[in-house]
């Protein structure tokens, strides 16, 4: 399956956890959906660049469940989480935000900027994985729970199922970010019956920068809104504005068009591939390495070598491309990862 990417020269490239690789048909699929409209009937694109977006919400659905009027295009994870928060309506007494500390920090800033909306954050210590965590961590004065499906720092999974229906069982609203999973792990968002889902599509689903994305069944009311939130977008009356009656009432103004038309490829090609078929292939790279149970952990591959510098330098001098986070090196091996790229690893690893 490699050579559905475009590999980069050199070594072995396990940075799929901050940007997926380009799929080839990305090329030729952007050139008709993006620069085909505006190149042939420049005043006549929206509707086919409005297509192509519809095209992303389709296939969105298509991997990760729900309907597509139930997905609305996104810039990004930190904006689709506060067009979320903007929309739930809390009282003094059941006002705060929960999340973990190990949560990416982007949306604990979010997080604590919503306290302009009278939502409090309030972060908690303590293992994500376990189900009793976040038990303790819900309280009667919890209106929403923000959970990271798998950590980007240490790849720890969290048992969102449970807890989605800990927090309904509860009253509490719950939004679950796939940013680091989508692509890699098996997500059905009807299965889960969490409120919302936020995700990007730069990381597992290889479909570039600027494309993220959010779900959403509930009716909520955003305050960032535009005329691309509006029911009717063309109806152009300044003092009628109604919410669109699906996700849409979360797109705001004029959209970008291109990411959606690049992130849609990435899609298509994952769904084509099969996650299953991916997961496989990144549980077998990573045991050559490390043969211990995965179960609980995304597709990345948190390292902590004895000596640091040394394993980074032989790393580096293979050719591989990898990040450090902390005393944590991590190392993603993606369907286009081949068995030579891990045992590369498995060589330099100190």
């Amino acid at each position: 399956m490699s050579d559905l990417f475009e590999k980069p020269p050199g070594g072995p490239y396990l940075l799929s956890h901050s940007a997926g690789l380009l799929p080839k048909a990305a090329r030729s699929d952007f050139e008709a959906g993006f620069f085909g409209p505006w190149q042939s009937q420049p005043g006549e694109s929206w509707p086919q660049w409005l297509t192509a977006i519809d095209d992303f919400r389709v296939a969105l659905a298509g991997l990760l469940g729900g309907r597509m009027e139930d997905w609305c295009p996104q810039p990004n994870v930190s904006a689709a989480l506060f067009a979320l928060l903007s929309g739930l309506t809390v009282t003094p007494d059941r006002n705060a935000i929960v999340m973990s500390a190990l949560a990416f920090p982007s949306l604990g800033f979010v997080a604590q900027q919503a306290e302009r909306l009278g939502l409090r954050l309030r972060l908690f210590d303590g293992d994500p994985a376990d189900i009793a965590t976040w038990e303790a961590a819900l309280t009667p004065d919890v209106a929403v729970v923000v959970v990271m499906h798998v950590h980007s720092n240490t790849s720890i999974v969290s048992p969102v199922a449970e807890i989605a229906a800990l927090a309904r069982a509860r009253g509490i609203f719950s939004i679950i970010d796939v940013a680091q999973s989508a692509g890699i792990l098996p997500i059905d968002v009807t299965a889960w019956q969490a409120d919302a889902l936020t995700g990007s599509c730069l990381k597992w689903l290889c479909g570039g920068p600027g494309a993220g994305f959010l779900w959403c069944p509930h009716d909520l009311k955003p305050l960032n809104v535009g005329w691309f939130s509006h029911e009717n977008p063309f109806e152009f009356d300044i003092r009628d504005f109604r919410y669109a009656s699906d996700a849409r009432r979360f797109w705001g103004g004029t959209p970008s068009v291109a990411p959606y038309v690049l992130a849609t490829t990435g899609i298509r090609t994952i769904s084509e591939i099969g996650v299953k078929k991916i997961l496989n292939h990144n549980r077998a790279l990573i045991a050559r390495i490390d043969p211990s149970d995965r179960s609980g952990q995304g597709g990345t591959l948190c390292y902590r070598p004895a000596d640091m510098e040394k394993t980074m330098a032989a790393l580096t001098a293979a050719g591989c491309r990898f990040d450090r986070r902390g005393d944590t090196l991590r190392l993603s091996f993606h369907i286009y990862n081949t068995e030579q790229d891990a045992d590369i690893v498995v060589g330099c690893l100190i």
